[in-house]
């Protein structure tokens, strides 16, 4: 514990010396935020090109190393390297498990209800436990880790400029784009998915730092590793009508597949997540299945891209050189190791994994295609793999104009744009029918997180203030000096307080931030009630949480204090969207949601 304290000291005078640097520049809120932007684009870009060349090496020294070995050595590797790998990779999770699994659903729980606050040891246990799972052959892919890496950094930032809980949660999106803009060279797609899926609004108004920091961060990835597209395709063609039959029934083969992945792993997750055994056990447990599902694909039928993110096998298919026979075990194979991947609680995300059975899937039915046309089957073979990544993909993730784009990105061919965005709309909209949760929400759900705007209107209604506000509030006197203040803040730990008189009645409100500017101007020795906001927006207790919420959308703020309907003054408790989110999950909990 005083170690922990220790350290808690240590940062904050770290940050205040960041905050007294920042002030001596003299920059106002919207240029801190702009230079942070910059900043954030270009680091994230650099971290997204490490993470990714320490993967590859990871990959080639352990399980590819592996599997170039003798017989016998090779069944010993490829069964110990996963099962190791997952074993230390769960017994050091046991000290960060933010760092489990994809990354995006804790990025999309930090925007909502951690107003961006990302610890940045899960920036350095994701990066590391990331390349240890995957480059021993969990069947998981870098992309979702890419962004939590990348938002975790533009938190951390964020935290050290002081700047405000606002602007600090608008900026988990700028290096998530970033992140994944880097990750798959794609930065018009890394724009949408971000606004699709991590902020939920197209039109956001940070989309302008959002675009900045994607391209930044793009350059910096072409300007390491090349300008080249992820895949490299041959030039596809069209061939009119005939074919788009076979592209729609690709698009319901791809929602059928979609939702299979999707049920198979939420449904084997939640049994890992019941089993009696020790939490940090269950990564090596799935590691040890990985590796059995990807030896017997790999001697019964030489099909190596089971283990780790598999595109050198997805960038054949592509080019239409996989054989139906073999497309097929690569699809079960990798569908059955990535849902184990993920379920046992291993470091990694689904992209990878989702991409890969929709090109395998496509594999297989351009092949088929070609027989009943008579057209080139090796021609046909890539462009539904093609489509069929984009189909699984907008099932799978619910981002279907990210999809689209993200295809063009990733290959530079617009060629068969028609037929991506048939099969595109047919597969987004069964499987949005048979599985209505997203992914990645339906993940958090699992997790007991409920999502603030997701929340039905008639419960947010229903609740009062009362049943889900904070009543043990931590105020601070009006009498204590700033840098008293202060101090006592860095005790407590909370990011905002009120302020009350000698008589216990609110005068005013104060964040860190505040607190943390003030000292670094050298005003530390002026008093709290000097320098507090005096308007404060309240909320009071018999109001719903839908009036709270509107309210602490409307006023950009974290919190509200809770007055008496008697007496505005009279402070009787706290209430913030980390509440909200609780009493929502109590009341479905309660419905048997």
């Amino acid at each position: 514990m005083r170690a922990q304290r220790r350290l808690t000291r240590r940062w904050y005078r770290l940050e205040l010396r960041a905050t007294r640097l920042l002030d001596a520049l003299g920059l106002a809120e919207n240029q801190k935020t702009l230079a942070l932007t910059l900043l954030i684009g270009a680091v994230c870009g650099w971290a997204a090109v490490v993470f990714h060349l320490a993967l590859d090496v990871a990959e080639r020294q352990l399980i590819g190393r592996a599997m170039a070995w003798a017989l016998w050595g090779r069944v010993i590797g490829l069964l110990l390297i996963p099962t190791a790998g997952g074993l230390l990779a769960g017994a050091l999770l046991r000290f960060v498990e933010e760092a489990r699994g994809s990354g995006i659903p804790q990025v999309k729980a930090a925007y909502h209800l951690n107003y961006g606050r990302i610890p940045f040891k899960v920036v350095l246990a994701k990066m590391g436990l990331g390349t240890l799972c995957i480059g021993s052959g969990l069947s998981l892919g870098r992309e979702g880790p890419t962004v939590q890496i990348c938002a975790g950094i533009a938190s951390l930032f964020g935290r050290l400029a002081a700047v405000s809980r606002r602007t600090l949660m608008n900026l988990v999106p700028v290096g998530s784009a970033a992140g994944l803009a880097a990750a798959f060279n794609t930065p018009i797609a890394a724009v949408t998915f971000t606004l699709e899926e991590i902020v939920g609004d197209l039109s956001h108004r940070s989309i302008g730092a959002i675009v900045v920091a994607s391209v930044i961060a793009a350059v910096i990835e072409h300007w390491i590793l090349g300008s080249q597209s992820l895949f490299s395709v041959p030039a596809y063609s069209f061939s009119g009508a005939r074919e788009l039959p076979f592209y729609a029934v690709l698009g319901v083969l791809a929602a059928g597949l979609s939702v299979l992945f999707t049920t198979s792993l939420l449904r084997l997750r939640r049994w890992f997540l019941e089993w009696g055994i020790p939490r940090w056990v269950r990564p090596g447990v799935g590691g040890c299945v990985v590796g059995l599902i990807g030896l017997i694909a790999l001697e019964g039928c030489g099909a190596r891209g089971v283990f780790g993110i598999g595109y050198g096998l997805l960038s054949q298919a592509l080019r239409g050189e996989i054989a139906l026979k073999l497309a097929l075990v690569l699809l079960v194979a990798k569908l059955a190791a990535a849902v184990v991947s993920y379920s046992s609680g291993a470091v990694g995300g689904i992209f990878a994994p989702v991409l890969f059975i929709g090109g395998m899937l496509g594999s297989m039915v351009g092949t088929l295609t070609a027989y009943v046309l008579h057209t080139d089957a090796t021609r046909a073979a890539g462009a539904f793999a093609l489509v069929g990544m984009g189909a699984v993909f907008a099932g799978a993730i619910r981002a279907p104009i990210t999809s689209v784009l993200m295809i063009f990105e990733m290959t530079n061919t617009y060629s068969i744009i028609l037929p991506l965005m048939i099969a595109n709309a047919i597969s987004y909209s069964l499987a949005s029918r048979l599985s209505p949760t997203p992914v990645y929400e339906a993940l958090l759900l699992q997790d007991g997180v409920h999502l603030p705007h997701r929340a039905p209107p008639h419960m947010l209604g229903r609740v009062t203030v009362a049943s889900a506000m904070t009543r043990d509030v931590v105020t601070l006197p009006d009498r204590l000096s700033v840098k008293a203040a202060y101090e006592r803040a860095l005790h407590y730990g909370h990011h905002a307080y009120p302020v009350v008189d000698a008589r216990n009645q609110l005068v005013g409100i104060i964040t860190i931030n505040d607190l943390r500017r003030e000292v670094g101007k050298g005003n530390g020795g002026k008093l709290l009630g000097e320098v507090a906001g005096k308007r404060v927006i309240h909320a009071h207790p018999d109001q719903t949480l839908e009036h709270a919420l509107l309210k602490l959308g409307r006023w950009e703020i974290s919190q509200l204090p809770v007055v008496s309907r008697l007496d505005d003054r009279r402070i009787v408790g706290i209430i913030t969207l980390g509440d909200i989110a609780r009493a929502c999950a109590r009341r479905a909990e309660e419905r048997g949601h």
